[in-house]
């Protein structure tokens, strides 16, 4: 009898995962819609604008608006780097640890230096805070599920949709939809309360970012181990061979 599939879903509990989703991805909406109104439209999730914007600051010798999208870029990047491997240290404490680390970057943006037009200091804690989000959770084929980008859902969705009628779908298509809903709706949010707040509406995402990490520790302290906030996952995106983090750390 051939082994039972391994489940690389994180939390191994649809009903953690799934809500956590949309909230993370609304909270990503939010700040990124922030951001764009309040830094001049600098991305603070959407690498993919951020990336057209480096390419026409290249070819137009636009250097200082290249160097403040190339650093945003790398900066989310290292949040995703950064995240991956303190998921990888903390094993089964990853979503209380990440959500408190999130939680606590989104604020100190508020706090930071503002820095100069090519070298926004002031953003960089709230785009390493969004990129570092995206090691937060996976779905149940160990991929990074698409919490701050929409490109990826759609996509995901349209696939889905096409593999529905081939009577193969991927177990975690239909959530596609729904993670597009969700930052779209926080997107609208985010412009709202810029308008009105200007830079401290990011207190909003920031202080949604440590209600789910204090439900996470919650959770963690009085369900060790709980299939709620844990599993037994690899790193998010890692190869297929890879062991589950639990077993990573004790090693």
């Amino acid at each position: 009898m051939a082994d039972k599939p391994v489940d690389k879903s994180f939390p191994a509990s649809a009903k953690t995962r799934v809500p956590l989703a949309l909230a993370l991805a609304g909270l990503a909406g939010c700040a990124d819609s922030i951001g764009f109104l309040e830094y001049s439209q600098l991305f603070m999730s959407f690498m993919s604008g951020n990336t057209t914007r480096f390419g026409v600051s290249v070819s137009t010798f636009d250097w200082e608006n290249t160097a403040r999208v190339c650093t945003t870029i790398l900066i989310f990047c290292f949040g995703a780097f950064l995240g991956t491997l303190i998921a990888a240290w903390v094993g089964p404490w990853r979503l209380p640890v990440l959500l408190s680390i999130e939680a606590a970057l989104l604020a100190i943006g508020l706090v930071s230096p503002w820095g100069t037009f090519s070298f926004p200091l002031h953003a960089y804690p709230i785009v390493m805070a969004l990129g570092l989000q995206n090691a937060t959770l996976q779905d149940a084929n160990g991929n990074s599920i698409a919490l701050t980008y929409v490109t990826g859902a759609v996509v995901r969705f349209g696939t889905g949709l096409a593999n529905l009628i081939l009577h193969k779908p991927n177990p975690s298509f239909w959530i596609q939809a729904p993670l597009w809903g969700a930052l779209s709706t926080g997107a609208v949010i985010g412009g709202a309360l810029q308008i009105r707040y200007g830079e401290s509406a990011f207190l909003f995402p920031a202080a949604l970012a440590a209600l789910l990490a204090v439900i996470a520790i919650i959770v963690a302290l009085a369900r060790p181990g709980s299939h709620l906030i844990a599993g037994n996952s690899p790193a998010p995106d890692a190869a297929p061979s890879a062991e589950p983090l639990h077993v990573v750390t004790r090693a």
